[in-house]
């Protein structure tokens, strides 16, 4: 399985970029006036009592899926602990679930994350890994930028000796629309440090994601 490394630059472009989006916001009152305007093309009557609540509940569901845009993984991360009894082998979180929406179509991808890293004389508080998978998830994404994000945070605020992350996950925009192909999984990899430099290290992580809880 060819592992996909995080790509450290184009990322932080693509955060500066965000950031920047955020600076001519639209209000909610035109963000409610595009769902309106989205029910007229698909060729229903917003004005009709089953509809119309539906542009407010739309944009407040927005928040609350595309919250991630408004977090920083720097601030989710800061907190370490350094108390670990000199503890150095692999810390792993498997299947931590996670929802988010593909940037081509904004319909949904939902699977499971594995993260994993080797300790550099701190840890991190294991709500956190969770925390940070699901930062990123509530951002439109692609899976091989999720996978990467995730790593590059850890990588970056730990500093670990490595990093693993596995995601698998299904496309809603290959289930429900386009080839229509359901069940279908798609898996990426992520390997930083000690994890992308020594093969055993990899098949020990396979490994642990494999075995029976």
């Amino acid at each position: 399985m060819d592992a996909i490394s995080p790509k450290i630059e184009p990322e932080k472009n693509r955060e500066t970029l965000t950031s920047n989006a955020g600076q001519d916001r639209p209000s909610r009152e035109e963000a409610e006036k595009a769902v309106h305007t989205l029910l007229r093309w698909i060729g229903d009557n917003p004005e009709r009592e089953g509809l119309l609540d539906t542009p407010a509940r739309v944009v407040k569901a927005y928040e609350e899926l595309y919250s991630g845009y408004s977090k920083s993984a720097e601030e989710m991360l800061g907190r370490t602990f350094d108390e670990v009894a000199g503890y150095d082998d692999i810390v792993l979180v498997k299947s931590i679930p996670f929802h988010t929406h593909c940037e081509h179509h904004m319909v949904p991808v939902i699977g499971h994350a594995h993260v994993a890293y080797l300790p550099n004389g701190t840890v991190l508080g294991l709500s956190k890994i969770a925390r940070v998978v699901d930062l990123f998830a509530r951002r439109l994404q692609t899976q091989e930028s999720l996978t990467a994000q995730i790593a590059a945070a850890i990588q970056d605020n730990l500093d670990p000796k490595g990093v693993a992350v596995m995601i698998e996950a299904e496309h809603m925009c290959m289930s429900m629309r386009g080839i229509e192909k359901q069940g279908s999984t798609t898996m990426t990899t992520t390997f930083t440090g000690a994890f992308k430099n020594d093969p055993d290290e990899q098949v020990r992580f396979m490994t642990m994601i494999r075995m029976s809880a």
